[in-house]
């Protein structure tokens, strides 16, 4: 059996009840870099653990190696936990290791996890949507399976909705800034936001004709997620409610 877990996007606490329960009784944990490895405390002392991730470029295991992985160990194991950074369904490969493995008639199950899409941005009082800013967002990956800036990114910088672009740090700033210049885009606000929710988190505001600057100064690189729209200018008005919050925990 193989069930996909949503991590959240890196606070502890952003995990689904269902969640832990699928960790608690798994015989076999294959976790991701991006996961909180705090959550692993819920996995049973005879729980085997498998980090499968990537961290700066270098994969622990290839894809098809997780596929196989998958298979073997619920075939010799039983329950694996298949734990993923954010939810699993946006730009987590979830599906496709579904689809591998029911070629072997497993059974599978999915356990939704706190996008980071959303709640990296929330966590910092930045709201995606509001009335008279944003009617709408866009969720975009930076970084195809190609390893190109995805072509969404332009329809979306002709449009008014907020745009959330994961995976698109590095060398992919400068085609993003450039895409929304061409638009007469320029200052238009933008907040990169490097391990969002988590202890260590580090944010850059500016807008597109600024952003490449601030994050030469705030030394900003992945993991991050860029946010670009009207609603960044909400983040001063918000984060104090937030704080306020934290402070009362």
């Amino acid at each position: 059996m193989l069930t996909i877990v949503g991590a959240g996007p890196g606070d502890v606490d952003l995990i689904t009840l269902k969640a832990i329960k699928a960790i608690e009784s798994a015989d076999v944990i294959l976790y991701d870099a991006l996961i909180n490895e705090a959550l692993l405390k819920y996995a049973a002392a005879d729980a085997e653990l498998i980090f499968v991730g990537k961290r700066r470029g270098c994969y622990a295991f290839q894809q098809d190696q997780i596929n196989d992985l998958i298979v073997s160990k619920a075939k010799e194991k039983g329950h694996v936990v298949r734990l993923k950074g954010g939810d699993p369904f946006i730009f987590g490969r979830g599906a496709e290791e579904i689809d591998y493995v029911r070629q072997f008639g497993l059974k599978t199950y999915v356990v939704p996890g706190i996008s980071s899409s959303m709640a990296v941005p929330a966590y910092q009082g930045i709201p995606l949507t509001k009335r008279g800013s944003s009617e709408s967002f866009w969720v975009i990956t930076g970084t195809t399976k190609k390893h190109q800036l995805s072509g969404d990114v332009a329809l979306a910088a002709k449009s008014s909705a907020t745009v959330v672009i994961l995976m698109g740090m590095g060398g992919k700033l400068s085609e993003i800034v450039r895409i929304f210049s061409e638009e007469n885009k320029q200052d238009v606000a933008v907040a990169i936001i490097q391990n969002g929710t988590r202890d260590n988190e580090n944010v850059g505001i500016g807008t597109i004709s600024s952003i490449e600057s601030i994050v030469a100064e705030k030394q900003l690189a992945n993991p991050a997620i860029i946010v670009i729209g009207d609603v960044v200018k909400e983040r001063a008005v918000l984060s104090s409610v937030l704080e306020t919050v934290n402070k009362n925990k």
